[in-house]
């Protein structure tokens, strides 16, 4: 079926003493582990929407330097870059890593829509104005007759309007002390998308951290993780350094994130091998992980007699690797019963903006985790924002993140 199986791409990479081990696509075992927790081969069920497959042309981009055809393009562009692949690899092959480089090399500068949201996503200022003006569309009862008329479909905009909810229009204050014998000082990583639209993450976060004893820091200079345009072929480097500069001018214990997938880009910082960018690893640790270690032995949280179900996200599974986290946070809840939601494993398919790249793989998708959702007849948690929407938008589920309970369960 593999007509590549036994191609030879050339000679193993060897590791060097001053740099980590990079399998190279040439790398590929071809012993095909990966393919059946393959989002794409699930939906498709041929081997061009393997990761094997992928590898190959892969290996033509960025080792041959050869050209590659329309049908690879799509096929490679098809990926819903979940990285699951890279869990179950003998190799170690770095798919991601490989991938963001085919990506820059083909890319070419964004035209129309994808153009004006990647500004977007880079300029915090225009952003912020722009909210105000998406809060009074909500409210002004317009949504219907629009979606009606067929406008927003034409315009390429319906799939990112049915995720819309509600924006918080004020920024956050920049200092929140905490009342508590005080352990330390962090900052709090906010996001792009996330610090308008999932406030009430961030205040939850806020008021847990608070509880546990740390004042928060949320620097207003902070920018976009920088996880869309490197994904999409975009140079994110001004993106990375900027946000590197803003916090590691912080006297803080800690730089923490809340949402999975801009934590998964963030952890990835010290790429750039420079010494800030280390600096900045060496501080940053998801919210989950740093509750649980800092967690006070005299709090004790409200019992909650209910049964809630975790979607573990593609980013915390297979990047983050800490998705335990979660459920031993919520064992602290008494009474609450928690569980893993069936096939944990498979992508929801929001991808970061693969939702609105790929909206019809994507929608298949979520409509395999839709079932498994309804299997579970219980509440649905998870720890990235980006899931939740995309997942909610369905109006099928009424996802949150688990710190959201959490901080509903304080005393």
């Amino acid at each position: 079926m593999y007509d590549f199986m036994d191609m030879d791409f050339g000679n193993e990479s060897t590791p060097t003493a001053s740099a980590p081990y990079l399998p190279e696509a040439s790398d590929c075992m071809r012993c095909g582990l990966c393919v059946n927790g393959c989002p794409t081969f699930r939906l498709f069920q041929i081997q061009e929407e393997s990761p094997r497959s992928r590898v190959r042309t892969l290996s033509k981009i960025l080792l041959e330097n050869e050209s590659i055809s329309a049908k690879e393009r799509q096929h490679l562009d098809n990926c819903v870059q979940c990285r699951a692949c890279e869990t179950v690899c003998p190799s170690k092959m770095q798919y991601g890593d490989l991938f963001d480089q085919a990506q820059a090399k083909l890319a070419k500068p964004p035209q129309g829509l994808a153009k004006w949201a990647l500004a977007l996503i880079a300029h915090k200022n225009w952003r912020a104005r722009l909210m105000p003006w998406l809060a009074l569309y909500l409210h002004s009862g317009l949504q219907k007759p629009l979606r009606q008329s067929g406008i927003l479909k034409k315009l390429g905009l319906a799939d990112a309007e049915a995720m819309l909810n509600k924006p918080a229009v004020g920024n956050l204050a920049k200092h929140y002390p905490s009342s508590r014998a005080k352990q330390g000082q962090v900052a709090l990583f906010t996001g792009c998308i996330g610090e308008h639209f999932d406030r009430t993450t961030l205040d939850a976060a806020i008021k847990l951290l608070n509880a546990v004893g740390f004042d928060v820091i949320v620097p207003s200079e902070q920018g976009c993780c920088g996880a869309i345009h490197q994904h999409n072929g975009q140079d994110a480097s001004a993106l990375i350094e900027h946000n590197i500069a803003v916090f590691n001018s912080l006297e803080v214990d800690a730089v923490i994130h809340t949402a999975t997938g801009c934590g998964a880009m963030l952890s990835e910082y010290p790429k750039s091998s420079s010494e800030a960018a280390y600096f900045f690893a060496g501080r940053l640790q998801d919210i989950s992980d740093f509750l649980l270690a800092h967690w006070p032995e005299d709090l004790k949280l409200l019992p909650l007699p209910e049964k809630i179900a975790v979607q573990e996200p593609c980013s915390q599974r297979n990047v983050l690797k800490n998705q335990q986290t979660v459920y031993d946070l919520l064992a602290k809840i008494p009474e609450l019963k928690v569980q893993p939601l069936v096939d944990n494993a498979l992508c929801c398919g929001a991808g970061g903006s693969y939702m609105l790249t790929h909206p019809d793989n994507a929608k298949q998708l979520r409509a395999l985790k839709q079932e498994a959702i309804k299997t579970a007849a219980t509440k649905v948690v998870s720890s990235n924002y980006a899931c939740a929407a995309f997942l909610n938008a369905a109006k099928e589920s009424s996802i949150i993140h688990p710190l959201q309970v959490l901080a509903g369960q304080l005393p």
